[in-house]
């Protein structure tokens, strides 16, 4: 838990509502340090989360300036990289699939503020902005969509099938990366390496008998493991109403303890997902998180994403975009400026134009053979022979 005594508290002196959740606004700014690496507290609303059968993470969270503005400047960084995504992919320079994550930003700049590097997290398909926040590059994203030869998986995973260290994808099989991610836990309990896995999943997901399956060994094992539903919603065209007959997605593991949390308000995610890891790591086993979400885009860029949805729920949503709603705190707060917030904009606008222009510059990969075998084994661990499907395909 975060208390006071570590930090200075801020004030939880007024509430304006700005959107149907009412995030708090703190009106005394007397309390923030003038040092921008200096720790303080700041409020979160007490509408934030709901809990089953575990106590909730405190209502505040212990930061500083500095993680603030980058706690902006990243959820702005992955706006930006998915529009330019959907440029690409509407110049046909993109093909094939591709899932965008505008709208849920929160969930992976405040889950990646909230963990170390080494711990471990799988995701699915909508996993852009999860790569780049485990360290994948803007460059190296949109060359792994443009199917160039220096894209993060050369250019043969595109949109759903990306890596780095300590991230595992990036998966298209609906589901699939649900067990992949508890025996991921079960490594890290194995050897023993005080570390947790974030197993992440959507909501068209959670009525898969293998999710329900991961619970159980999970929770068999007490395995170090924080599942988390993105509930953004819509699986696909369909709505969580009319998928689930139960839309609690924090308390369908039953005899897991779980915590849904305001997925639009990243200070929220940061403060339930440091409260979880500590207590996944002091052995207690796994945790069911739900992140209540939207995504503003359809399913993927096939979708035009209104034809199951009205345009007033869409602008509804819109007014509690999670980068206006920190910008508006960070500005009450006077951690940031509104000149500072543009120049963090064109900043980032401008970073991303120019990832964009080096990624349509990567070559594209050879059209030989020898490149479809690549990437089989770890570098160095290749077999001296490769058997093909008939003799005549064998490599020596």
């Amino acid at each position: 838990m975060w208390t006071a005594t570590r930090a200075t508290l801020l004030p939880l002196r007024a509430h304006r509502s700005i959107s149907r959740r009412g995030l708090a606004q703190v009106a005394d700014i007397s309390n923030i340090p003038p040092e921008n690496d200096k720790k303080f507290t700041v409020p979160i609303p007490d509408t934030s989360f709901e809990t089953y059968n575990f106590d909730p993470p405190a209502y505040s969270v212990e930061t500083t300036k500095n993680e603030l503005r980058q706690l902006y400047r990243d959820m702005t960084m992955i706006r930006r990289l998915e529009l330019a995504a959907d440029g690409l992919y509407k110049e046909r320079k993109i093909r094939g699939f591709c899932h965008l994550s505008t709208g849920q930003e929160a969930v992976a700049v405040g889950i990646e503020h909230a963990i170390s590097r080494e711990d471990k997290l799988i995701t699915a398909y909508r996993s852009h902005g999860f790569t780049l926040m485990r360290g994948g590059t803007i460059k190296s994203i949109l060359g792994e969509l443009l199917g160039r030869r220096d894209g993060i998986a050369h250019g043969k995973g595109g949109s759903m099938h990306m890596y780095a260290r300590s991230f595992f994808g990036g998966n298209g099989i609906v589901g699939a990366n649900v067990p992949l991610g508890t025996g991921i836990a079960f490594a890290q309990q194995y050897n023993d390496t005080d570390n947790v896995t974030i197993n992440l999943y959507g909501d068209g997901a959670a009525n898969q008998g293998q999710v329900h399956e991961s619970y159980n060994m999970a929770k068999l094992w007490n395995l170090p493991v924080i599942f988390g539903c993105e509930n953004n919603k819509y699986g696909m065209g369909t709505s969580a109403e009319r998928a689930s007959a139960m839309t609690e997605y924090y308390k369908r593991a039953q005899y897991i303890p779980g915590l849904r949390v305001d997925g639009m308000d990243v200070l929220a995610v940061i403060a339930a997902v440091r409260h979880g890891r500590e207590y996944v790591k002091a052995g207690n086993g796994p945790l069911l998180y739900e992140y209540a979400t939207y995504r503003y885009a359809g399913h993927s860029m096939s979708d035009p994403g209104i034809a199951y949805r009205s345009r007033d729920e869409l602008q509804q949503q819109r007014a509690n975009d999670p980068i206006g709603n920190l910008k508006t705190r960070l500005v009450d707060w006077g951690v940031l400026t509104e000149d500072e917030a543009k120049s963090i904009d064109r900043e980032v606008r401008n970073t991303v134009g120019q990832e964009v222009r080096q990624a349509e510059q990567m070559p594209a990969p050879e059209a030989t053979p020898r490149i479809l075998f690549e990437d089989i084994y770890v570098p160095g661990s290749e077999p001296a022979q490769r058997r093909g499907r008939t003799v005549d395909e064998t490599w020596y």
